[in-house]
């Protein structure tokens, strides 16, 4: 826990590195999947994901929020460029769920070669375990790291004797805090409540299939793991253990397989030999939607506000994160994915049950009251977030389900056609 109260920590305690990456589809003018190859094979920072058809932007790592997504709208529209000079031009899908889908051919698997095959295999085996349809959902993906000067300040007031140790044990912290605390961050972001028929009926297009969630790929349907994983946040080697039980066991084929919403990671080379010989370099946030109602596909103030709920955890005491705790955190992960917050409630670390929405806005009370107090003027980030749970109209998923709703795909394609220019 970091000591706010001593000068040289309150400093730092807003700085820090932000990296996006952001997954989209390539679809045709008709509003199917692109069979074409990835048109940026050379490019560092658009790359494909599970899918040839799934561009995934990987920005550079900047010192604020607003140079991140800056960025992020700079290769998208790179993207738009490139897609437009295509022989059949193609145009890049702006929400998270996929249009129509005619069969599991429209998801080709991406492609790699040479000594980077083991990629192909590894995506092969991801399409026989959970089918393409799922790897169809696209999302925005948050790095953040807190600065070196913040840790070289809160490493004065701890009792290691080594910063490594001290780096490690802060962000092992982080990530029991914000699997307790995660689901907030899905309840402010989720964007994602219409589905087409041809989703969950093969063959059955221009139907819109509306399940209840505000996001899908946050809720039952989306990115889980067919267990709920017990990780061990004792030390950098006890946490990467936990994950390694479960493929040695052969619940996971890899660690990456583990899709849980808070990731620790390495710099360099991501994996968990890396984590333990290098320690832990950023914290990965995976519960963002694609926002089509902003052209970066990201809203600035929402990735703000997921650094200063991170800057408050990191300063206030935790509780108990055990296996009954873990279990609950990611069930209330699924349930802020849900459409109407009012009418599900989570279980609170402090073992109170209160609806998503109630409990969003204890949150947020407290990080004001954090904040005013250390005279930080955060209060337009915290009102902005606020005011989703006060008036759902102000909730994406509520404003793209109004606007896009009696037929999603369609309205869609005629949308990001007009941004796209044509």
């Amino acid at each position: 826990m970091l000591h706010i109260e001593e000068h040289d920590v309150k400093k730092y305690i807003l700085e820090g590195n932000f990296g996006l990456e952001k997954e989209s589809l390539r679809i045709k003018k008709d509003g199917t999947l692109s069979h074409s190859p990835h048109p940026f094979p050379d490019d560092m920072h658009i790359v494909k994901d599970f899918c040839e058809n799934q561009t995934e932007i990987n920005t550079s790592v900047h010192s604020s929020a607003k140079g991140a997504v800056e960025e992020l709208r700079s290769h998208t529209r790179r993207i738009y460029e490139r897609l437009e000079s295509l022989p059949e031009r193609e145009y890049l899908w702006p929400f998270s769920n996929p249009p129509y889908i005619q069969n599991e051919s429209d998801i080709p698997v991406a492609v790699f070669e040479k000594n980077q095959i083991s990629k192909t295999a590894y995506r092969e085996y991801l399409s026989a375990k959970y089918g393409r349809y799922k790897m169809t959902f696209s999302g925005i993906h948050v790095n953040y790291s807190f600065s070196e000067k913040l840790l070289e300040a809160g490493f004065k007031y701890q009792e290691e004797t080594d910063p490594r140790e001290y780096k490690n044990r802060f962000y092992l912290e982080l990530a029991q805090k914000m699997a307790a605390y995660g689901w907030l961050l899905v309840a402010v972001t989720a964007a994602s409540p219409l589905l087409d028929s041809s989703f969950v009926e093969k063959g059955i297009y221009d139907q819109d299939v509306f399940t209840g969630m505000a996001s899908v790929r946050c809720g039952e349907m989306g990115y889980w793991n067919e267990f709920a994983p017990i990780l061990d946040y004792h030390d950098i080697a006890a946490y990467a253990d936990s994950i390694r039980k479960y493929v040695d066991m052969g619940l996971l084929k890899a660690a990456s397989e583990l899709y849980y919403p808070i990731r620790l990671k390495p710099a360099g080379e991501n994996n968990l030999e890396s984590l333990c010989r290098n320690g832990v370099d950023h914290i990965e946030l995976r519960m963002f939607d694609l926002n089509p109602l902003v052209s970066a596909g990201v809203e600035e103030k929402d990735i703000v506000f997921a650094q200063l709920l991170m800057a408050w955890l990191a300063a206030v005491p935790g509780r108990p994160f055990g296996e009954k705790e873990q279990i609950q955190a990611v069930q209330n992960f699924k349930n802020a994915a849900r459409y109407d917050l009012k009418t599900v409630n989570i279980l609170t670390p402090d073992g109170r049950i209160y609806s998503v929405a109630r409990a969003a806005l204890k949150v947020i009370e407290m990080m004001k009251e954090f904040y005013d107090g250390l005279s930080f003027d955060v209060d337009e980030v915290l009102r902005f977030e606020y005011e989703k749970f006060i008036d759902a109209d102000n909730r994406y998923a509520w404003r793209i389900r109004k606007r896009f709703g009696g037929g999603y795909v369609k309205k869609g394609l005629g949308f990001v056609k007009e941004r796209q220019g044509e």
